[in-house]
């Protein structure tokens, strides 16, 4: 069987998923206090790694920076889907 035939899994628990909802809640407002469109920046960070499009204004960036893009993406999703 090669890599190309196997699935990843991932596995976030519940202190990381709180976690990464708060972190999320903070980069969030820092943003729209700071008057940027918070969805289009996260959105921008996520797509591609690019720290500068999030703030620095009350440590945002280097929160969001504390946390796997893989594991940002999979707590957007969870979320969305509501499971």
């Amino acid at each position: 069987m090669s890599d190309l035939d196997l699935t990843r899994r991932f596995n976030i628990s519940r202190t990381e998923e709180w976690e990464t909802r708060q972190i999320l809640s903070m980069v969030y407002a820092a943003l729209q206090e700071k008057g940027y469109n918070p969805i289009n920046q996260i959105v921008g960070y996520i797509l591609s790694e690019d720290p500068t499009y999030i703030t620095n204004y009350n440590n945002a960036r280097t929160l969001i920076r504390k946390m796997d893009r893989d594991e940002l993406l999979q707590e957007l999703v969870r979320y969305y889907l509501d499971v």
